[in-house]
């Protein structure tokens, strides 16, 4: 792994580290934190297990980064309750707090270049429409597992489960979700497909 990566993997770790402290400390809700920063802490220990055998883009780690700042500030204060969206929402006028948004923008951005990582190094798929068609299935399917399992979290906790949801009153939530996950999937694509593709080649000449 190139002295560059290993850099960037270190600050992007005790950066990571110290949002997560600030993140645990006095969150909103502790349940709602847990359950909203659990996938970055998979993710974490995701990508410590295998980086010796299947080590990732510098892109892919810095996407994925962002992701969980994304996951930390919103377990914090819930997704309803973010400040600055607050902000926005009474400076605006704006009907409710759009971080929940910005969550599920990020839940198809992210894993679009995560797909696309995967099915480039092992399987036959090159990039092209077909790539692009199958990445965008694929996030609109992680979407759908997610509000599967909003909804599962809704029967168990009953209004225990109401920070986690954050719908907020809107009875169209669920379907703005995996249309905000299926933008973000488009637009990963889109802008960082030629970049990936460099650093892919850059990382497979190293093998």
């Amino acid at each position: 792994m190139q002295t560059g990566q290993t850099r960037l993997l270190w600050v992007l770790l005790i950066s990571f580290l110290a949002a997560s402290c600030w993140s645990g400390w006095q969150p909103h809700d502790a349940g709602t934190w847990g359950m909203e920063v659990a996938p970055a802490g998979i993710a974490l220990a995701v990508m410590v297990l295998t980086r010796a055998r299947f080590p990732l883009t510098s892109l892919l780690y810095l996407l994925v980064w962002l992701h969980a700042l994304v996951l930390l500030v919103g377990g914090h204060y819930t997704y309803a309750e973010v400040p600055a969206f607050n902000w926005l929402r009474d400076e605006f006028g704006l009907a409710r707090n759009y971080y929940d948004r910005v969550g599920h923008l990020m839940q198809g951005f992210v894993p679009a270049i995560a797909i696309r990582e995967i099915l480039l190094r092992n399987t036959a798929l090159k990039p092209g429409k077909l790539l692009f068609f199958i990445i965008v299935l694929m996030c609109l399917g992680i979407s759908a597992a997610y509000e599967l399992v909003e909804w599962l979290a809704a029967v168990l906790l009953g209004q225990g489960a109401d920070a986690f949801l954050g719908t907020q009153g809107d009875v169209w939530d669920t379907q703005w979700d995996m249309f905000c996950a299926m933008i973000g999937a488009l637009a990963a694509q889109l802008s960082l497909a030629r970049l990936h593709d460099r650093q892919l080649a850059a990382l497979s000449a190293m093998k």
